[in-house]
Protein backbone atom coordinates (compact mmCIF):
# COMPACT_ATOMS: atom_id res chain seq x y z
CA UNK A 1 0.00 0.00 0.00
CA UNK A 2 2.03 3.11 -1.37
CA UNK A 3 -0.01 5.72 -2.91
CA UNK A 4 2.63 8.59 -4.56
CA UNK A 5 3.44 11.76 -2.71
CA UNK A 6 1.00 13.63 -4.89
CA UNK A 7 -1.90 11.62 -3.90
CA UNK A 8 -1.42 12.51 -0.60
CA UNK A 9 -1.06 16.49 -1.15
CA UNK A 10 -4.21 16.50 -3.93
CA UNK A 11 -6.73 14.22 -2.11
CA UNK A 12 -8.22 17.28 -0.29
CA UNK A 13 -8.63 19.79 -2.69
CA UNK A 14 -9.86 17.13 -5.05
CA UNK A 15 -12.33 16.24 -2.19
CA UNK A 16 -13.92 19.92 -2.07
CA UNK A 17 -14.77 19.64 -5.75
CA UNK A 18 -15.75 16.76 -5.47
CA UNK A 19 -18.50 17.38 -2.41
CA UNK A 20 -19.97 19.98 -4.90
CA UNK A 21 -21.25 16.86 -7.35
CA UNK A 22 -21.83 13.72 -4.84
CA UNK A 23 -21.90 15.45 -1.42
CA UNK A 24 -24.74 15.91 0.79
CA UNK A 25 -27.70 17.89 -0.73
CA UNK A 26 -25.65 18.12 -4.15
CA UNK A 27 -27.98 14.91 -5.75
CA UNK A 28 -31.41 16.26 -6.78
CA UNK A 29 -33.10 12.51 -5.83
CA UNK A 30 -33.03 10.16 -2.94
CA UNK A 31 -30.65 6.83 -2.40
CA UNK A 32 -26.94 5.97 -3.24
CA UNK A 33 -25.00 7.93 -6.18
CA UNK A 34 -22.88 5.06 -8.28
CA UNK A 35 -19.41 5.95 -8.95
CA UNK A 36 -17.17 4.94 -11.17
CA UNK A 37 -13.08 5.68 -10.54
CA UNK A 38 -11.05 4.71 -13.85
CA UNK A 39 -7.44 4.49 -13.13
CA UNK A 40 -7.87 4.26 -9.33
CA UNK A 41 -4.11 3.52 -8.65
CA UNK A 42 -2.87 2.48 -5.22
CA UNK A 43 -6.10 3.23 -4.36
CA UNK A 44 -5.79 5.93 -1.58
CA UNK A 45 -8.03 8.49 -2.96
CA UNK A 46 -10.89 5.82 -3.66
CA UNK A 47 -10.82 5.03 0.12
CA UNK A 48 -10.55 8.55 1.07
CA UNK A 49 -13.07 9.72 -1.05
CA UNK A 50 -15.71 7.39 -0.40
CA UNK A 51 -14.73 7.45 3.03
CA UNK A 52 -15.73 11.28 2.85
CA UNK A 53 -18.59 10.74 0.82
CA UNK A 54 -20.74 7.28 2.62
CA UNK A 55 -24.04 8.44 0.01
CA UNK A 56 -21.65 6.79 -2.71
CA UNK A 57 -20.89 3.66 -3.81
CA UNK A 58 -17.43 3.80 -5.10
CA UNK A 59 -16.85 1.39 -7.71
CA UNK A 60 -12.55 1.36 -8.38
CA UNK A 61 -10.38 0.23 -11.71
CA UNK A 62 -7.24 -0.18 -13.00
CA UNK A 63 -5.85 -2.03 -15.65
CA UNK A 64 -2.70 -2.53 -13.70
CA UNK A 65 -3.46 -6.13 -11.25
CA UNK A 66 -1.10 -5.16 -8.96
CA UNK A 67 -2.69 -1.54 -8.24
CA UNK A 68 -6.51 -3.61 -8.17
CA UNK A 69 -4.14 -5.55 -4.78
CA UNK A 70 -3.73 -2.04 -3.04
CA UNK A 71 -6.74 -0.57 -3.82
CA UNK A 72 -8.62 -3.50 -2.22
CA UNK A 73 -6.14 -3.29 1.12
CA UNK A 74 -6.35 0.50 1.01
CA UNK A 75 -10.43 -0.11 0.84
CA UNK A 76 -9.95 -2.68 3.90
CA UNK A 77 -7.89 -0.66 6.40
CA UNK A 78 -9.73 2.03 5.83
CA UNK A 79 -12.26 0.54 6.36
CA UNK A 80 -14.39 1.79 4.02
CA UNK A 81 -17.50 -0.39 3.61
CA UNK A 82 -19.05 1.81 -0.27
CA UNK A 83 -15.91 1.07 -1.87
CA UNK A 84 -16.84 -2.15 -3.97
CA UNK A 85 -14.17 -4.73 -4.70
CA UNK A 86 -11.95 -3.17 -7.60
CA UNK A 87 -12.30 -4.07 -11.07
CA UNK A 88 -9.46 -5.10 -14.04
CA UNK A 89 -10.90 -1.88 -16.72
CA UNK A 90 -9.21 -1.22 -19.74
CA UNK A 91 -10.62 2.76 -20.37
CA UNK A 92 -9.37 2.29 -24.01
CA UNK A 93 -11.94 -0.92 -24.68
CA UNK A 94 -15.47 -0.46 -25.20
CA UNK A 95 -17.36 0.38 -22.19
CA UNK A 96 -19.57 -2.91 -22.54
CA UNK A 97 -16.31 -4.36 -21.19
CA UNK A 98 -16.32 -1.92 -18.45
CA UNK A 99 -17.58 -4.75 -15.11
CA UNK A 100 -20.94 -4.84 -16.22
CA UNK A 101 -21.72 -1.29 -16.10
CA UNK A 102 -25.05 -0.80 -17.65
CA UNK A 103 -25.96 2.54 -19.81
CA UNK A 104 -27.13 5.77 -17.62
CA UNK A 105 -26.47 3.95 -14.45
CA UNK A 106 -23.59 6.13 -12.95
CA UNK A 107 -23.72 9.45 -11.06
CA UNK A 108 -20.39 10.13 -11.57
CA UNK A 109 -17.44 9.19 -13.34
CA UNK A 110 -14.14 10.05 -12.22
CA UNK A 111 -10.17 9.86 -13.82
CA UNK A 112 -7.13 11.64 -11.99
CA UNK A 113 -3.96 12.01 -13.44
CA UNK A 114 -4.62 9.39 -16.61
CA UNK A 115 -5.51 11.60 -19.29
CA UNK A 116 -1.96 12.94 -19.23
CA UNK A 117 0.41 9.95 -19.04
CA UNK A 118 -2.31 7.18 -20.92
CA UNK A 119 -2.42 6.85 -25.35
CA UNK A 120 -4.95 9.36 -26.81
CA UNK A 121 -7.00 6.05 -27.15
CA UNK A 122 -7.57 5.93 -23.80
CA UNK A 123 -9.09 9.68 -22.78
CA UNK A 124 -11.20 8.94 -26.24
CA UNK A 125 -12.39 5.79 -24.50
CA UNK A 126 -13.25 7.83 -20.84
CA UNK A 127 -15.64 9.78 -23.12
CA UNK A 128 -17.27 7.87 -25.27
CA UNK A 129 -17.60 5.22 -22.33
CA UNK A 130 -19.00 8.79 -20.07
CA UNK A 131 -21.93 9.51 -22.89
CA UNK A 132 -23.26 6.14 -22.86
CA UNK A 133 -22.63 5.27 -19.08
CA UNK A 134 -23.83 8.73 -16.86
CA UNK A 135 -26.76 9.11 -16.21
CA UNK A 136 -28.88 12.59 -17.08
CA UNK A 137 -27.07 15.07 -15.40
CA UNK A 138 -24.43 12.76 -14.42
CA UNK A 139 -20.88 13.85 -14.12
CA UNK A 140 -17.34 13.16 -15.81
CA UNK A 141 -15.10 14.39 -12.85
CA UNK A 142 -10.99 14.63 -14.33
CA UNK A 143 -8.21 15.81 -12.33
CA UNK A 144 -4.90 15.96 -13.68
Amino acid sequence: MQAPAAAERNKGPILAVLREYAGPGAHAGPGVLRVLEVGAGAGLHAAHFAQALPQTLWQPSDIDPRALRSIAAYAEAMRVPNVLPPILLDVSQGWETWGGTQPATLDLLVSINMMHIAELRCTEGLFKGAGVLLKPGGVLFTYG
